[in-house]
């Protein structure tokens, strides 16, 4: 009789506990669909919230291209001089005039502010190479460099000195041809070239350079420091004033520029840098928060972590490059990338402190 009751006793506890598994696992598959359909819920809207966004943003790229109304006070420095509105598309967080939702940040990056891969002179090309692999290294790794360049975009199959062709190439392990064509597609087309890949794996590409308009130079208002860290006569302390002057004011001239870069340091910057703006715009928009929207990859990750982190949490956003035609049309849309590389947008040293 105790043998049956210990039996009924040890099915009943076992039966108990059996049950309390079932349950627990139910309730946690209950609770991770509830949270999976909360973020799926919340990726819909945030998609939707950055759609808006980007239409917002073009009509504020359209917007500028129209004469301001008559009765519009245009935004002046401390010392009265009158700031150019167009300034405003250098990366900057914007308050657009269709305003984008409250959780919704609108970059725009004027291409005027990145280097012209497609306007480079070969001099040009190769002391930005001298500057970035710095005084330390072997003049002839810049030869060289610049040799694969020329082959890279010359028209014929002749491989230059030091340069490499179709039969280097053709003998990767992932086997492509040269471009031999003036012109490149993308940016990262650069990553293709005989060891430009590893010179640049730590920059962004997209940040730095642009391969669209026929602007030769970059505009100090809109440059990125990507763009600034490849340009000849500046460094990081340089580069922090700039970013620092132009938050109160516009560099209008060459003067502007000398007052904060020193002369020596000016005479090799000074071929690079102009005023002019262009009609090509990367836009970024994205949630203040990372949501399901701004997923990173494995290869992302490693890719980032190598950068300098933007000044807020986000890292990738929705970037689409367009083009302002004419205020008949819509803007032309030349690339998208739903998960971009955010550009440095980290402010100086001295506006942290």
């Amino acid at each position: 009789m105790r043998q049956q009751r210990g039996s009924v006793i040890l099915v009943v506890l076992w039966t108990s506990i059996v049950l309390t598994v079932l349950v627990t696992v139910m309730a946690a598959r209950v609770q991770l669909s509830a949270r999976t359909a909360l973020h799926n819920q919340q990726a819909v809207y945030d998609a939707a919230a950055v759609a808006e966004a980007m239409h917002f943003a073009e009509m504020e790229l359209m917007l500028e291209q129209m004469r301001p109304p008559l009765d519009e006070v245009p935004p002046t420095d401390d010392l009265g001089n009158v700031r150019l509105p167009a300034y405003r598309f250098n990366g900057q967080p914007l308050t657009l005039h269709y305003p984008a939702g409250q959780d919704i940040v609108v970059r725009i990056f004027d291409h005027a502010g990145k280097i012209n891969l497609n306007r480079l002179e070969d001099r040009s090309m190769l002391l930005l190479l001298q500057h970035w692999l710095g005084p330390d290294a072997d003049p002839r790794q810049a030869d060289e460099l610049l040799a694969a360049w020329r082959d890279w975009r010359d028209l014929d199959a002749f491989t230059s000195p030091n340069g490499a062709e179709a039969d280097y190439y053709e003998a990767l392990d992932v086997p492509y041809i040269p471009r031999n064509f003036p012109e490149l597609e993308t940016v990262e087309d650069l990553r293709l070239i005989r060891g430009f890949d590893e010179l640049f794996k730590d920059v962004n590409l997209d940040a730095a350079f642009t391969v669209y308009g026929s602007t030769e130079t970059v505009n100090l208002n809109l440059a990125t420091r990507e763009a600034m860290r490849l340009l000849p006569g500046l460094n990081e302390a340089l580069i922090d004033e700039i970013l620092t002057y132009r938050e109160t004011r516009d560099f209008n001239n060459r003067n502007d520029v000398g007052a904060i870069v020193p002369l020596e340091n000016f005479v090799e910057l000074s071929s690079w840098i102009g005023n002019f703006t262009s009609s090509y715009f990367s836009v970024y928009a994205y949630p203040r928060a990372p949501t399901a929207l701004l997923h990173e990859s494995a290869a992302s990750e490693a890719r980032i972590a190598a950068l300098q982190p933007p000044a807020d949490s986000v890292q990738e956003a929705y970037m689409e490059i367009l083009q302002i035609r004419n205020l008949g049309y819509r803007p032309t849309v030349h690339q998208v990338n739903p998960h971009a590389l955010l550009p440095d947008t980290s402010a100086p040293s001295s506006l942290r402190e």
